[in-house]
């Protein structure tokens, strides 16, 4: 299916095409990029409320900067589909999150115009201010250096040391504040409080206005010097109350709160300020979803909603004729809620994901035990292990790739300490379209060199349960990783009664003759679809289940390394000082000589794509493993199909 963009969109192949445009057409132009998002991401799929939300300042920022030279970096990068579509991959917009295709997120290699690397929140305006700091030192003091970040994203410790920082450093950098009120839940915390204070006030916005009406009777220009901007912000801190000073007490020039959907008003005040030098933040309030209506009023749901039919809104669910198993998201949230119900102990923290780790099944029902602490991974952590000091069994519930950026508090303050937090990490191994960014490849070998910390993976639900059970029991006097990849889930009969699983141990599934598999979390189930398809070869391997990683099951080992010299290992981490390597550190340690293949997610970066063709990809799934067993057993396959 071709989806065509507008009359006036398909002219523009890059914003230089933009320059010569009427400011009247730029209302056109807004429309039709709008309705291009929409076409493509109800047949194509992806993030969508995020990127309609933001039509009129993408245009706004293309229109007045001199881009790519101008620097502009957006926080996360769900809301730049507009951007991308402007800046010369109108056309391969369709391959968006595909194969092969365009990322979901700015990408430095994929365009110049993509000034940095994004996917993690609230990185922009630290990246931006490098920039004008970088520029500055080369006497590029033309250059302008821009960080668009939603106040979601605010909420986050980084932003906080990039704006301290930002006011000090006497750099050109400009903040663009996206006020929606949404990351992909409602945002939580008093900042949120603070900004909705800001933007009602009749008080504070007259004030504004006044401001505004001054600022266009300025001598902008040549003749704008820095006092003037000074007294500027000088005057606007003594007619503000003190309870609206915080980004001016950051010694940030504060512009704002303007309409985010009027396109003449904010091409207006970016030409403004882009004449007016030094830090400075701009407090746009923009509707996330906006131009579409039922984006609008359920913003959550419509945030990566997947296919849907643009005229009624029904988004498609796959039809199965079977029951299907539920993700394995779903059930940690069912499970926590069912633990809690008969622990008073348990509780359950998330920063800034209820939904997508389903941590919300227990927020709706227990919401003083279960809490968004917002973007800010860090804060969460260490929040839990406050918690465990008072003997509170905390499940710490953080995607993989988002706990790299609490591994300090991890170390510091809950391993050194022994606190019996549980950490759930979600999003396990490769996550599919979202990309590097996103992808679990990293925490089996971040985790298992950290002392007093055990990390275990499940199979599948009904062992999720029972590593979920074990954790909250007072005999478990240790900080426990629980680690699982995204929906996956294999046991449509999931609601298994719980039992305890003693620590350090693994399972036996299969006895078998020559080859032993060790299966480390989910792969193992790529490992018995192998397994039997391997009986059309004459093969017969034996399959373990270790279930830890830290400690090993030392006593499974040596029966499999007293048994079998050839053994392959399969994870859905990097093979770079993860499971495999802790096998193989056994082997020598004990001096038993045997040969071992490695299966997991190589040492480079893996792109996106759908689950399925990254595991192939990567060499971990069911018909690489009956593969590496064939070729340790090449002089006895008689046939080598598979499938």
């Amino acid at each position: 299916m071709e989806i065509k963009p507008g009359k006036l969109l398909a002219t523009i192949n890059s914003p230089a095409d933009m320059k010569a445009m009427r400011p009247e057409q730029l209302h056109q132009l807004c429309d039709e990029l709008r309705q291009y998002i929409i076409d493509v991401v109800s047949v194509h799929g992806g993030h969508f409320g995020a990127s309609l939300g933001v039509v009129e300042l993408t245009v706004a920022l293309h229109y007045v900067y001199n881009t790519p030279y101008d620097q502009l970096v957006w926080d996360v990068g769900h809301q730049a589909y507009g951007h991308k579509i402007l800046t010369g991959r109108r056309d391969e917009f369709p391959t968006n999150r595909k194969y092969k295709g365009l990322s979901g997120f700015p990408k430095r290699s994929e365009s110049e115009y993509d000034t940095f690397g994004v996917g993690h929140s609230s990185t922009s305006i630290s990246a931006a201010l490098g920039m004008a700091i970088a520029s500055k030192l080369k006497g590029e003091t033309d250059r302008k250096s821009i960080a668009v970040i939603g106040d979601g994203a605010m909420t986050a410790g980084m932003a906080f040391e990039a704006m301290n920082h930002a006011g000090v450093a006497d750099s050109d950098v400009l903040i663009i504040l996206n006020d929606n009120c949404m990351s992909i839940d409602p945002n939580v915390g008093a900042l949120k409080e603070y900004l909705t204070d800001i933007t009602t006030s009749p008080t504070y916005n007259k004030v504004k206005d006044d401001v505004w009406n001054l600022l266009g009777k300025l001598p902008v220009g040549k003749n704008f010097s820095r006092a003037m901007a000074h007294k500027l912000t000088d005057g606007m801190k003594s007619m503000v109350s003190s309870s609206s000073n915080l980004f001016e007490a950051l010694k940030l020039r504060y512009f704002g709160p303007i309409d985010g959907h009027n396109i003449t008003k904010l091409v207006d005040t970016l030409k403004d300020l882009k004449k007016i030098p030094g830090p400075k933040i701009l407090h746009i309030v923009t509707v996330k979803g906006k131009g579409y209506a039922l984006a609008e009023q359920d913003q959550t749901k419509w945030h990566a909603p997947g296919l849907f039919d643009k005229i009624t809104g029904e988004i498609y669910k796959k039809k199965f004729d079977i029951p299907q198993p539920p993700k394995y998201q779903d059930v940690f949230g069912h499970t926590i809620l069912e633990l809690a119900e008969k622990n008073e102990k348990i509780m359950g923290i998330t920063p800034a994901m209820p939904s997508g780790s389903s941590l919300k099944i227990m927020m709706d029902k227990m919401p003083h035990r279960a809490i968004d602490v917002g973007i800010c991974e860090q804060h969460a952590v260490t929040v839990s292990a406050g918690m465990a000091t008072q003997g509170m069994r905390v499940y710490c519930n953080i995607y993989s790739s988002f706990m790299q950026r609490a591994y300090d508090q991890v170390v510091h303050d809950v391993a050194i300490q022994k606190l019996p937090v549980v950490f759930c990490l979600d999003r396990a191994g490769l996550v599919g379209d979202d990309g590097p960014t996103h992808h679990g490849a990293y925490d089996i070998a971040y985790m298992r060199c950290i002392p007093n910390l055990i990390v275990s993976a499940p199979m599948n639900e009904s062992e999720l349960r029972n590593l979920m059970y074990t954790s909250q029991l007072d005999s478990l006097e240790l900080p426990i990783v629980i680690r699982y990849p995204r929906g996956e889930g294999v046991m449509p009969e999931w609601r298994t009664e719980m039992k305890e699983i003693k620590i350090g141990t693994g399972r036996k599934l299969k006895d078998g003759e020559e080859v032993a598999i060790l299966s480390f979390g989910h792969p193992g189930n790529f490992a018995a679809a192998a397994i039997r398809e391997l009986k059309n070869d004459g093969l017969n391997p034996a399959h373990y289940d270790m279930r830890f990683v830290k400690p090993l099951d030392e006593g499974m080992l040596h029966e499999v390394f007293s048994k079998f010299d050839k053994i392959i290992t399969v994870e859905d981490g990097t093979i770079v000082g993860g499971f495999g390597s802790a096998v193989a550190e056994f082997m020598v340690a004990n001096k038993y000589k045997a040969e071992i293949k490695m299966l997991g997610i190589p040492d480079r970066i893996v792109e996106h794509g759908t689950p399925k063709e990254l595991h192939r990809e990567c060499g971990y799934d069911a018909q690489a493993i009956a593969d590496a067993v064939r070729e340790m057993m090449k002089d006895k396959v008689v046939v080598t199909s598979f499938g």
